[in-house]
Order: structure tokens, then sequence, then C-alpha cells
């Protein structure tokens, strides 16, 4: 977190969901063990879960994840960390009056630490801009439990829930687009995958598949695509229960066999590049399409720490503080 200034100027902080420290069986365990502890996560009886967790799952899947990771790892960090880090620097002089910061749910710099070190400094508000653009009772709610844990009704915090039609943000995926097209030539499909959750939270009322086919009907409007232009899939299941569907992998499966060769694949459900993105799409789906018959998966990138990407976060950020009275 940027160090607070001695006025009390509002805080902006950017939360992300986390990424281990180091790409090494020990330090994903510590993560992963963090994550999958909240319940906004894990909905089961902790007696069930707690064992089944700490004995199974963790033990075996740590050292896989920890090889995927340093695949992707980068010279300064796990990408997500630094390309979080970087937009958060990247927004910082687009908002003067602000003290702006970044922080993780899981892992660090800890979203507690830097909300108790907010509110320690006088009367300090804080803004917190989750980096999750569809809201999902899995990510922005568990922010907004920190948030209240910490804040509770002082007056003193404000979170910003989605951003999923947001015309700033819409137009500048709707931009990385057309760049990537201008670059690399376009694919014979263009495919939007969003990390999954599972069906059972959706049919239950988390309103996170809608706002990612309202995301998907924007940006495709703004390139002046047809609805039978464009695929939404969902991807990173985990277990056995249905997860959101179609599938990013089967749908990848069915279009190579179906003679389609080559895919643009965007993912505009992550704020910046990370595991499921650079390892899950980029290498282990483009596999799986060639392995059926396709040619070329070509992954275009998250915003990051573009200026498009700072610039509608600023946008959005100068519009909450604005109605914040």
């Amino acid at each position: 977190m940027t160090t607070p200034s001695p006025q009390a100027d509002p805080a902006v902080l950017l939360v992300n969901l986390g990424t281990p420290d180091a790409p090494t069986p020990k330090a994903v365990r510590r993560y992963l063990a963090e994550f999958l502890h909240d319940r906004r996560v894990v909905a089961l009886t902790r007696w069930l879960w707690c064992p089944l967790l700490h004995f199974v799952i963790l033990p075996l899947r740590s050292p896989r994840v920890a090889k995927l990771y340093a695949g992707i790892w980068m010279d300064a960090g796990s990408p997500l960390a630094v390309h979080t880090a970087r937009l958060a620097q990247a927004l910082a002089p687009q908002l003067p009056g602000a003290a702006v910061g970044h922080a993780m749910r899981y892992g660090r710099p800890s979203l507690r630490s830097a909300l108790e070190a907010i509110k320690a400094d006088g009367d300090r508000r804080v803004l917190v801009l989750p980096l999750y653009p569809q809201y999902s009772t899995t990510t922005t709610a568990s922010v907004g439990d920190v948030v209240d844990a910490v804040f509770g009704d002082s007056g003193r915090a404000r979170m910003l829930g989605d951003y999923h039609l947001d015309a700033g943000w819409v137009e500048a995926v709707a931009a990385s687009i057309r760049t990537h097209w201008d670059a690399h030539g376009r694919g014979e499909r263009l495919l939007f995958s969003f990390h999954g959750i599972p069906q059972r939270l959706s049919d239950a009322g988390d309103p996170y598949a809608r706002q990612c086919r309202a995301s998907t009907d924007a940006i495709a409007r703004a390139l002046g695509l047809a609805d039978d232009e464009v695929l939404l899939t969902f991807q990173s299941r985990f277990g056995r229960e249905p997860w959101l569907q179609p599938y990013t992998d089967m749908t990848l499966k069915a279009l190579g066999e179906a003679g389609v060769r080559s895919v643009d694949v965007v993912c505009p459900g992550f704020a910046v590049d990370c595991l499921e993105t650079l390892e899950e799409i980029a290498l282990q789906n483009a596999e799986v399409f060639r392995a059926h018959g396709g040619r070329s998966l070509r992954y275009i990138p998250c915003l990051n720490d573009s200026p498009a990407h700072a610039g509608a976060l600023a946008a959005l950020a100068r519009r909450e503080l604005a109605a914040w009275t």
C-alpha cells in the first residue's frame, strides 16, 4: 500500500485475488490453504472439508500447481502480482488527490493489513475497487466481507460492486482485440473465456453468469460483431459438480473437430494476466485445440497496466469518489 500522506486524502485500493509468493510447493500450499479456507469459495462443512483439504488436496495439488506457476513466472515475480502492482502505479498519477495502492484477498500484500493501516490513519476514507469486472459471491463478496470486518458501519469505506458494463472498460477491451487483429490477423472464431463458478451458485441467484453474458454482448457490439460471431465459455472448473457451461476446453475440442483451424481467445473477466490465462488458456487449452484438429489458438492478453485500463479504472474511481459525499 502506498504510504498515506499527512492529509486525509481518500485512499483507492485495487484488490485482486492473490497469488503464491514463489513457484514452490510450500508457497503454493500456503496460498491455496488460505484461498480454499474461505467459505465463499468452498461452503462445505468445516469438519468435512478441512481434513480433505489438508490431508488430500493440498499435498497432491500443491506440487502440480507449483510446476505450472514455474512455467509462467516472471523475473519480477508472479504475473498477477507484477501486473497488479504496475496497474496501481499507472493509476496513481491519474488520481492526484488520492493515495493509490493495491492488495490481495489471499496472500500478500494482505487486504486486511492494508485496510487496517488505512483505518489507523485518522479519518482517511478508502474506496475499494475489486479487480473483478463481473460481480460474484465467490470473489467480490469475499472482498466485501473483509471490508465490513475492518470498517463495519463507520462510513469510511466504500466498495465498487462491479463494472461489467462500464463504457470505458468495454471500449478498452474492444480496443485490445482490435489491436491484436491488426497485428496478427483475425481468427475464424472469437471466444470469450471467463472463470467458472458452480452452477448451483448461479441457480441460487449469483449474477455472475448474467454479467458475463452482458459484458460479452457489449464488447461484441463495440467491435461491430453479430451474436453468432462470438462464443462465451467458462474455464477453470474444479471438482465433480456441474459448473457454468459451456466449458472452454470442451468448446475448443468441438471447434477443432468441426474443422475450425484458428481461434482468438480473450478473457475479459481477468483484469491482469495470471495462471488461468497464461498457462490454462495460452498453453493447456491451445494444446487441446491442436490435439483435436485446430492449428492456432491466439490468446489476446488481458488489459494489465495498459493506459486504456488505467484510464478506465481512474474514471470509475473519480465517479465513485464524487458520488461519495
